[in-house]
């Protein structure tokens, strides 16, 4: 009985298709769609230009019965609108080009419970590794992610204990560092803007440093504007305006991250303020698009692209000294002051 892909057009593609394409046994088709090597390099190349010729796609799922992982490498990130994490997936994309695996994307909107959700999905596909932003997981997601039995990479924060590997930069340390520049600028009266500290660890971290440090200085953050959804210019121009209307007298303002911070800078020249003599400002995170504003806005570069470049090495099996699990890389963030903070 012969194979004919003319009578069904909706079957979809077999090993026989391809054995008989190339006139070799399955077997031997599943041994070169699988890299084993015990294969002459003539038939692998008969076999692998049937497949590509023919448009046949191996079945990962149907392979992992067998060897229990497939190459894909589960990322999860807290949203693609902040301009953070594109950058992120495009270095953990770049790192793994010619590793055979392939990443696979879930979004988990801030909620820890979308997370869980997201989580219990990608592994039951038993990917060869988890990439996810943050240390903070509901207890539920913490044992999947422990007995998962395959590297474990938590990126973009290294302040917390971590599950297996850990790629990222201490956002107390960003706010500290923060908090001197702004000190020594001569600024004495700060106020804080950003996401409501719920769901951005990072932020809240942030904050946490910036007040310690202040307080080292014998000063205090003054006052707090808080804001949910996503990072939107029109979203920092309001709180702006509400954060100056409520405390006229601040004289400088840390934005939780770039683009309400440019809503900020925007609001600010369209009201004439002086920037950055009777006001400074700062973002988070040394995204490209400050370039294109009338100021440059400070901020400070998040080494997003290295975190995902970093972390998709250590899951590749190319970290320090070919190490998979247990490595811990702290990178160190660049304060950039731009044109809004006073140079003294």
């Amino acid at each position: 009985m012969t194979h004919s892909r003319s009578s069904d057009p909706r079957r979809s593609l077999t090993l026989r298709d391809v054995s008989e394409a190339c006139g070799v046994s399955e077997m031997t088709v599943s041994r070169v769609l699988r890299n084993r090597e015990d294969v002459s390099p003539a038939t692998r190349e008969k076999v692998l230009t049937a497949a590509r010729d023919l448009g046949y796609v191996p079945n990962k799922i149907a392979g992992a019965l067998a060897s229990q992982q497939v190459n894909l490498v589960a990322v999860m990130v807290p949203s693609l609108s902040n301009m953070v994490f594109p950058e992120v997936l495009g270095g953990i994309s770049a790192a793994l080009e010619d590793t055979g695996l392939q990443p696979v994307f879930g979004v988990t909107n801030y909620s820890p419970e979308r997370e869980e959700n997201v989580l219990y999905e990608m592994l039951s596909w038993r990917p060869s590794g988890v990439i996810l932003a943050g240390l903070e997981h509901t207890a539920a997601a913490r044992a999947m992610l422990e007995n998962a039995g395959i590297p474990i990479v938590e990126i973009m924060d290294i302040d917390g204990p971590a599950i297996d590997s850990v790629v990222g930069i201490s956002h107390r340390a960003a706010g500290r560092q923060m908090a001197d520049a702004i000190v020594a600028a001569g600024y004495r009266r700060i106020g804080f803007l950003g996401t409501k500290m719920g769901g951005d660890h990072r932020a809240r971290k942030r904050l946490e440093g910036l007040t310690e440090r202040l307080a080292e200085h014998g000063l205090e953050v003054a006052d707090t504007e808080f804001y949910s959804g996503g990072s939107a210019l029109k979203k920092g121009r309001e709180m702006t305006q509400t954060i100056l209307h409520r405390s006229p007298d601040l004289d400088f303002l840390y934005y939780s991250n770039d683009m309400i911070g440019a809503g900020g800078l925007l609001y600010c020249l369209e009201k004439g303020y002086d920037i950055p003599e009777q006001l400074g400002l700062a973002g988070f995170n040394g995204t490209d698009f400050l370039d294109g504003l009338p100021m440059q806005l400070a901020t400070i570069d998040a080494c997003r692209r290295e975190i995902g470049e970093k972390a998709a090495q250590i899951i590749a099996g190319k970290g320090v000294d070919g190490v998979i699990g247990g490595l811990r890389i702290e990178l160190t963030p660049r304060l950039d002051p731009g044109d809004t903070i006073r140079k003294r």
